[in-house]
């Protein structure tokens, strides 16, 4: 089991993502990361393996600032537990990052194409594929690109993506996966479990398959 938590809004994202997948703990874990829009328009990333506090400390000194963000706990499947191998992965540009609950089936053949039109993988794990196929379709419309990649999977997924170039934007998707979305006037969340996002609004949205 995984952890999912995303914001965005108008306040700062970071104490606000890691409070998310604190409440998203007791589903296991082994390492946890978040990928956090910058106000230059860039993603940057902190993971660490272990416990949720281990990525508190190491952002007490490389504090992450910025007002959208996704966040993950993980618990490894494909890939041992390393820092690597934690979500967020980024594709290879750094300017898209993707967190994902599930299991694609069909990952070693997609890594394969992939790794024969050049990309290069930084871990080990299934969900990777997915970050550098939305990188593939990407033509400065999240969505789209989103939604072309889907095309591509097999399996089960819950997955949230954020692009530099689209500041504010959280693209999500999930099959046979829970996801589910919060809103307020200002802001919106995303979380895997809807106790993650009780103490900030009680408006939400079960997200449907596909």
């Amino acid at each position: 089991m995984c952890g999912i938590f995303g914001y965005s809004g108008n306040k700062q994202a970071q104490k606000l993502v890691i409070q998310g997948l604190r409440h998203l703990e007791y589903r296991g874990y082994d390492s946890s990361g978040i990928a956090m829009q910058t106000p230059a328009s860039t993603i940057l990333t902190e993971k660490t393996h272990g416990k949720i506090k281990n990525l508190e400390d190491t952002l007490k000194i490389h504090p992450l600032s910025g007002t959208t963000a996704i966040g993950h706990t993980r618990w490894a499947t494909h890939g041992i537990p390393t820092r690597e191998n934690a979500h967020p992965h980024l594709n290879e540009s750094d300017e898209l990052a993707v967190v994902h609950n599930g299991i694609i089936e069909n990952y070693f053949d997609l890594k394969k194409k992939l790794q024969a039109e050049g990309v290069r993988f930084r871990s080990e794990t299934d969900t990777e594929v997915i970050v550098h196929l939305v990188a593939k379709y990407y033509k400065g419309n999240l969505e789209n690109a989103v939604r072309r990649t889907l095309k591509d999977l097999k399996g089960t997924y819950a997955i949230a993506v954020i692009a530099s170039r689209e500041p504010g934007k959280i693209v999500a998707a999930k099959m046979d996966s829970p996801l589910v979305i919060g809103s307020t006037k200002e802001e919106s969340y995303l979380a895997s479990d809807i106790s993650a996002l009780l103490e900030h609004t009680n408006r939400v949205t079960f997200i449907e398959n596909g």
